[in-house]
């Protein structure tokens, strides 16, 4: 461990160099390549330093115990040997988690899509609450959200609905949504009072650059036609809407939110651009290996991960068996207990993995 961290510091040196190269400074790209490896690696390099100042500081402690120490000093050395060893434990720790492979992922943008699944009208409710939960925890995190495309139900919810999260680390405290959820609850449609269970699906995915995917203009079919409202009433009498299609993985994308075919096109782009990133991760992630599944279970929007039950006010995490009574205010958006969980698992598998 010792010796990656030292060649991580190495780095650090190396790219301060670099930051300060007139060839690099005047050269965009490379200029912000090495400014976000740098950023990358500041937080370890300076657990790095922190950890080897203890180191020395500790050594210089049990040093002094071989001298002769009246008794009083003797025990203020050794309470000091006490409180430095403590803290050095604790670095070592915190750097072994630092090491952890980090997700590329991690730092971009979300765009999250949620669809009612079984239970009809009160499984469209049910994805109505949860957009309404990540718009409050993406609020409550300094996020902005965009609403790129919706298809209401009857009674207000929604069939489906698809926006962006936009905010530095989205994706991280995100990724972990993907799946199904599970909802136990009396639906207002319930004139008995009986207790229902409905799902929606979600799928969180990391907005693409455009250097990370590759589509061309020849494989994408673009289809334009006229926005409808809730029963398919037309409701713009111009052609704004935007189906794309690319040819080469079937992915289809229809957005009509905007009065603008071109906004409703970008809009439309970015989508795709995720879908197909995230095709590509997932088939290079089978390829590697099949049967490997994350810490927090596959991912794949079938599997139940979580359950809300109304009439208990609990919510379950399947995949850490964490249960907490606060239904209500993970509803509102706290969802950092359940996120941090999900993210000290996470980090306690990739440990293991890698014999920490």
């Amino acid at each position: 461990m010792l010796d990656k961290l030292h060649a991580l510091e190495d780095r650090y040196e190396k790219l301060n160099e670099l930051l300060s190269d007139p060839e690099v400074i005047n050269d965009t790209k490379k200029l912000r390549e090495y400014s976000k490896e740098q950023a990358d690696l500041q937080e370890v390099v300076d657990a790095y330093r922190q950890y080897k100042d203890v180191t020395t500081q500790l050594d210089d402690a049990k040093a002094m115990l071989e001298d002769q120490l009246d008794d009083d000093m003797r025990d203020m050395v050794k309470d000091e040997i006490s409180e430095l060893s403590t803290e050095k434990e604790e670095l070592e720790e915190r750097l072994k988690i630092l090491l952890i492979p980090k997700d590329p992922n991690d730092d971009k943008n979300v765009i999250m899509e949620i669809r009612g699944a079984a239970g009809g009208e009160e499984a469209a409710l049910f994805a109505g609450s949860l957009y309404r939960m990540y718009s409050r925890y993406a609020e409550a995190q300094g996020w902005k959200t965009e609403i790129l495309e919706y298809h209401e139900s009857d009674m207000g919810g929604y069939k489906e609905i698809i926006f962006m999260i936009n905010g530095q680390g989205a994706f991280s405290k995100l990724k972990y949504e993907n799946g199904a959820h599970r909802v136990q609850r009396v639906p207002e449609t319930e004139s008995g009072g009986r207790i229902h269970t409905s799902t929606a699906t979600v799928a969180a995915l990391p907005e693409a650059e455009d250097v990370e995917v590759d589509i061309h203009e020849k494989d994408i079919r673009v289809d334009t036609f006229a926005s409808s409202g809730p029963g398919g009433q037309s409701v713009n009498t111009t052609m704004s809407a935007v189906r794309l299609t690319h040819m080469p993985t079937g992915i289809v994308v229809s957005i009509q939110d905007e009065k603008s075919q071109i906004k409703n096109k970008e809009k439309a782009m970015k989508v795709l651009r995720a879908r197909i990133y995230e095709k590509f991760q997932q088939e290079a992630q089978a390829e590697y290996d099949e049967t490997r599944k994350s810490a927090v279970g596959s991912g794949d929007r079938s599997e139940r991960i979580r359950t809300y039950n109304y009439p208990q006010n609990r919510v379950t995490d399947h995949r850490i068996g964490l249960t907490i009574q606060k239904l209500d205010q993970i509803l509102e958006g706290k969802l950092d207990e359940i996120t941090e969980a999900l993210i000290i698992e996470e980090q306690t598998k990739k440990l293991e993995e890698i014999g920490g």
